[in-house]
C-alpha cells in the first residue's frame, strides 16, 4: 500500500486585483513550523503590490509563532511601504490578538471596506 503524503498543515491561496492588491487565503493552521509558507508568499508580493489582504476565515488555529508571523509581516510590509490587513477572523485568533494588544496594531478591515476595484 502507498502511503499518502500528509496534508499540508497551512496552505495559501493568492488572487491579485487591480490596483496592486492582492488577497492571500489561508487556510488550515498557523502554527509552528508553518509560519515560512505564509511569510515567504507574503514577502514575494511586496515590491509589486502596495496593499495586502490576509483573509483569515479559513484559518482554524494559530499559536505564538503565527502572531509573531502577522507582526513580522506587518513591520516588512510597512518598511516596503505597503499596507497588511486583516480580514474575517475567527473567535480563536480575535482573543489570541487581543489577549496580546497586536489587535491594537494590526489594521482589520470589514468586508465593506475590501473594496476589490473590480
Amino acid at each position: 500500500m502507498a502511503e499518502q503524503a500528509p496534508a499540508p498543515i497551512l496552505s495559501i491561496d493568492i488572487e491579485r486585483y487591480a490596483g496592486d492588491m492582492a488577497i492571500v487565503r489561508c487556510h488550515g493552521q498557523l502554527v509552528a513550523g508553518s509560519t515560512h509558507i505564509l511569510y515567504s508568499q507574503v514577502d514575494a508580493l511586496m515590491p509589486e503590490i502596495q496593499r495586502v489582504v490576509l483573509d483569515l476565515s479559513d484559518l482554524r488555529y494559530t499559536d505564538s509563532m503565527g502572531l509573531g508571523c502577522l507582526v513580522r509581516l506587518y513591520v516588512t510590509a510597512r518598511a516596503a511601504g505597503c499596507t497588511l490587513e486583516l480580514f474575517n477572523l475567527s473567535q480563536q485568533i480575535r482573543n489570541l490578538l487581543g489577549m496580546t494588544n497586536v489587535l491594537n496594531v494590526l489594521p482589520v478591515i470589514s468586508e465593506a471596506a475590501l473594496d476589490l476595484g473590480e
